[in-house]
């Protein structure tokens, strides 16, 4: 029974942070995009959150991904007064998407998807050698 709690609660990390990365994707695609109208807003970074519940099946808490909520910090502004996007004073807003913090944040939820990944590979093979015991 304890190696089905443990793929549970692997795969529902596994899950958390697949959806995680996705966001994160979607951020950097969209980190220089402009509003399709002038003055208007672009787009808007997503910040994941979770949220740990109780697996009644597994008797465990496992993970789940939350809302998606917007990062309301404030857009970068660049004078491009000749772009489609710019208001009346020649401002572009640009998303408040920064890259860097995209791909620390990139690397972070990879290695807790590997972490994860490698729990699941461990417990397979402990019930496998298990198998191989019992078969013996």
């Amino acid at each position: 029974m304890d190696f089905l709690r443990s793929m549970g609660i692997a795969a529902s990390g596994l899950r958390a942070q697949s959806g995680r990365m996705r966001v994160i994707a979607e951020n950097i695609a969209n980190a220089e995009s402009t509003a399709p109208t002038p003055g208007g807003d672009p787009y808007r970074r997503k910040v994941p959150t979770f949220s740990s519940e109780l697996d009644r099946s597994l008797d465990a808490r496992v993970l789940t991904m939350g809302r998606i909520r917007p990062d309301n910090s404030d857009f970068k502004l660049k004078y491009e007064p000749s772009h489609p996007a710019a208001d009346a004073n020649g401002n572009v807003k640009y998303p408040n998407v920064n890259s860097l913090v995209e791909m620390t944040d990139l690397r972070e939820a990879q290695r807790s998807y590997e972490a994860n990944l490698n729990v699941v590979s461990a417990t397979r093979r402990m019930i496998q050698r298990t198998l191989d015991i019992l078969r013996a």
